[in-house]
């Protein structure tokens, strides 16, 4: 009887102890990543500087995020952000098939008013503008004014 005891614990024993060691060795079989994304604050000193007779104002920061508004002559002429993509992998997987560079790094558009960049496959930076008079091409300048080269090596 002692021995019928000592095989069903075995049976039941082995097959517990592989699930849980594949378990872990998958990263414990859930979403239990241990990235974090970075603070907003983090982010600012990549953000461009006021120049030109724009004034460059922080509006918002959170958790993964940072945002400034971009003003000349005091009106909103388009919104700055900085994005942790570190849990959101869909997001940064719409770059895979870019065909369009910004200072170096895959760009897309976002609508008809955003510019979107992926730097350092991690981090979404976008222009957005606020309307018509602020156009592509004035958000691909804005772009090149971040400090894209110093955000890539952020971890």
């Amino acid at each position: 009887m002692a021995n019928f005891f000592v095989d069903v614990r075995v049976k039941l024993l082995v097959p517990l102890m592989a699930m849980l060691l594949v378990m872990t060795a998958c990263g414990g079989g859930g979403n239990s990543s241990s990235a974090k994304p970075l603070p907003g604050g983090d982010f600012n000193k990549f953000f461009p500087k006021e120049s030109g007779g724009f004034d460059v104002t922080f509006t918002q920061e959170k958790s993964g995020m940072a945002q400034a508004k971009l003003k000349k002559g005091g009106k909103e002429v388009a919104t700055l952000t900085i994005s942790d993509l570190i849990n959101n992998s869909s997001a940064a997987g719409k770059f895979k098939s870019s065909t369009t560079k910004i200072g170096g790094y895959p760009s897309a558009s976002s609508g008809s008013k955003g510019t979107t960049l992926l730097v350092g496959n991690r981090f979404q930076v976008q222009v957005r503008s606020k309307g018509s008079d602020f156009a592509e091409g004035d958000r691909k300048i804005w772009l090149e004014k971040f400090n894209l080269s110093g955000l890539a090596k952020l971890k």
